[in-house]
């Protein structure tokens, strides 16, 4: 069953602005990451000296970023009682998936009306990256095109993508169109980086219950209206505990 498409009344950043409200994705049950996640939720996991979703948090703070939507449903009451003591300088509001988990295009469906009607940035709270030469999420903001795009993705040559274990996720043109995701039997040169701006408007005609964001995705591709933009500094896939010392070695000698 399909929900009717709602028309919305989308409010463009103007041009290169960053968007004020990011969606912050932290509702995983975090299973790669056993055991640390017995007790703690994955977003407070700590990787040099301090939860990964703090690192996030510095991030948007950075770039410019005033309100973060969260949502929460492993171990939410640790998550909230960190969100509410431990985070300053960013408006903070909670997405409630306690009752069931809604995986990541579920998460934004629930989360719709906290968003608001802008351009919105999404990032996963498991993140950590290092910007380059210019701060990555204002990069991904100067690019931005409103009339031309509904999602551009933060990409990562798979070359580049640190302790990460996939064969990649997307092909890209020359102008940073996404051509497609990896095809089977092959490498793709580009891993997701976890970090995206998304158009309101991509949030239509949903499936019922939890489903990927790659639903939304495959739609934006196929209209030629999702691009990629290759990230210039470092990521990390702090997916796994053993990923923890090897990034924190990485970070120590840069």
């Amino acid at each position: 069953m399909m929900t009717p498409k709602r028309t919305l009344n989308i409010r463009p950043e103007p041009g290169g602005m960053v968007p004020k409200t990011a969606m912050v994705m932290a509702a995983g049950l975090g299973k790669r990451m056993r055991p640390l996640t017995a007790t703690r939720p994955k977003p407070l996991v700590e990787v040099a000296g301090k939860p990964l979703i703090d690192h996030v948090f510095d991030r948007l703070r950075a770039s410019g970023v005033e309100r973060a939507v969260v949502n929460v449903h492993y171990l939410a009451d640790a998550l909230e009682a960190h969100l509410q003591n431990r985070v300053t300088g960013i408006d903070i509001a909670v997405s409630d998936e306690r009752g069931q988990l809604m995986e990541t295009g579920g998460g934004l469906v629930q989360a719709r009306d906290l968003i608001g009607d802008a351009p919105f940035l999404v990032v996963n709270s498991d993140n950590l990256w290092v910007d380059g030469p210019s701060d990555a999420i204002k990069m991904l903001a100067a690019r931005w095109d409103e009339a031309t795009m509904d999602a551009l993705l933060l990409m990562v040559p798979l070359a580049r993508a640190n302790h990460h274990r996939g064969l990649g996720d997307f092909r890209l043109a020359a102008d940073g169109r996404i051509l497609g995701r990896r095809l089977p039997g092959r490498l793709a040169p580009f891993v997701y980086t976890g970090v995206q701006i998304l158009s309101p408007r991509v949030i239509a005609d949903w499936p019922e219950g939890p489903f990927s964001t790659m639903v939304f995705w495959q739609r934006a591709i196929a209209a030629g209206r999702a691009y990629g933009l290759v990230h210039q500094g470092l990521w990390f896939d702090v997916g796994t505990p053993a990923a923890i010392p090897l990034t924190e070695a990485m970070l120590a000698d840069g």
